[in-house]
């Protein structure tokens, strides 16, 4: 039998993963919630999954605009083997103790904070830990986008020091609230947050990262400087590295891929569903090495990256397969990821 997947919360991220787990042929949806009975409601009605309201005192709501909801919450919960909770930040947290009450496993996206569950989670550093495991907290875009390149990096050739600076988009593209801003707008909170994230994933990396949001809402950039512990290390040995890590693309300026806007129109132009770019794209020629410093540019499609760990991380929790190896590339394939370049 498949394993049993709910999805608390069909917003940006929730409705990725739904679609995601749909292609999967050890896992299906049973069940997708939502809050107020808006467009994407519909979609998920229209995409075949099982409706809930989120909030059981809002069900007449969803019944008035002719919406087919199967019940709240708790019947969603009572359906599922596992909830992946795609709810804003901090409401994945309130959940927590009914999901523990219901004795459901729950995965929590990377708005939450470690303790929600004392485990993050990276498909690539630590699949084998979430084996098994009753909740898990999947890492953020920004926070999964570092790990996979820095973890190949760290694994092949040591590392000393990483600073990173978090150039972020002001907001998704549907979040007209949230701009765009007419700004460069600093966070003053020197490191920021995203270092000590990646530390929950990678404890003994010693990492430092700023952020600022600019006026631009399809994807973030981030502009990374590592101290290599090995010496003699060249370019081409990193590109060598990260060509063989899964998730991790390269791209090139020669060829007139010189912005995000320019990546966002190849998975455009490559037919990816909502343009998504679930592989975290490199430029090639910002891989500089100067006095054992390594330099490099990458892109975060902060929308869709993620997207595959949850995958694999409901996959390493319901034990549907031990070898991180083979999750990721069954995942992958499921995707058709690495196919768009």
């Amino acid at each position: 039998m498949n394993c049993k997947v709910g999805i608390n919360g069909f917003g940006t991220i929730g409705k990725r993963i739904a679609d995601a787990v749909a292609l999967q042929d050890d896992m299906e949806v049973v069940g997708v919630s939502k809050t107020s009975p808006n467009y994407e409601s519909k979609l998920a009605l229209d995409r075949g999954y099982p409706l809930y309201c989120a909030v059981s005192e809002r069900l007449p709501n969803f019944r008035e605009k002719g919406m087919d909801v199967k019940g709240g919450l708790e019947e969603l919960i009572e359906q599922s083997d596992i909830i992946v909770d795609c709810t804003p930040g901090g409401v994945g947290a309130k959940n927590s103790e009914l999901y523990q009450e219901m004795d459901v496993k729950a995965i929590y996206q990377g708005g939450e904070d470690h303790e929600v569950a004392g485990f993050s989670f990276n498909s690539l550093v630590n699949y084998i830990d979430a084996y098994g495991r009753d909740e898990t907290r999947v890492v953020s875009c920004n926070t999964t986008a570092l790990c996979r390149t820095l973890y190949p990096i760290k694994r092949e050739f040591g590392i000393d020091k990483v600073r990173a600076t978090m150039i972020r988009r002001g907001g998704d593209p549907k979040q007209d609230e949230r701009g765009p801003i007419n700004a460069i707008k600093p966070k003053m909170k020197v490191p920021s947050h995203h270092g000590p994230d990646v530390m929950t994933v990678i404890p003994d990396l010693d990492i430092d990262t700023t952020a600022v949001k600019v006026p631009t809402t399809i994807m973030h950039f981030h502009s990374i400087n590592v101290e290599l512990s090995e010496t003699d290390v060249k370019p081409n040995d990193i590109i060598e590295v990260l060509e063989e890590t899964p998730r991790v693309t390269f791209v090139d300026e020669d060829i007139g891929v010189k912005s995000t806007a320019q990546i966002i129109e190849l998975a455009r132009d490559a037919g990816r569903p909502r343009n998504d770019v679930w592989e975290i794209p490199v430029w090639r020629d910002s891989v500089v090495i100067k006095d054992n410093e390594l330099y490099y540019f990458q892109a975060v499609h902060q929308e869709s990256d993620v997207v595959p760990e949850n995958i694999d991380a409901i996959r390493a929790m319901m034990e549907l397969e031990k070898d991180s190896t083979k999750s990721i590339e069954k995942t992958d394939k499921t995707l058709n990821l690495n196919q768009m370049l």
